[in-house]
């Protein structure tokens, strides 16, 4: 039986915070929790109500063009805007593009 702990050490290795993902690059939702004490206590669950879900497919659409900008992320079928603080708090991890 193969052992599939280093895969899984990997795959959890190679999670960002959804702030830090290129634009138009696709990545699934890890985890959301705040990254810090000054983050509201509902924010991860406001989060959650918006479908950043473990499993779910998110994009980044657009950046602003300051770096205190929100960003547009589009999760599902529907887009929102993210303050950066929001963002950081989103754990993701990037998909690999599809080869032709």
């Amino acid at each position: 039986m193969l052992d599939q702990r280093p895969l899984i050490a990997a795959a959890a290795a190679a999670d960002i915070p959804l702030v830090d993902l290129a634009p138009g690059a696709s990545a699934r939702v890890v985890s959301v929790s705040a990254v810090d004490s000054r983050a509201p206590a509902e924010l991860g669950r406001r989060l959650a109500e918006l479908g950043f879900l473990p499993g779910e497919a998110v994009r980044i659409v657009a950046r602003g063009l300051l770096s205190r900008a929100p960003i547009a992320v589009r999760v599902g079928t529907a887009t929102f805007a993210l303050r950066l603080f929001e963002a950081a708090c989103i754990r993701v991890c990037p998909e690999q593009p599809q080869l032709p």
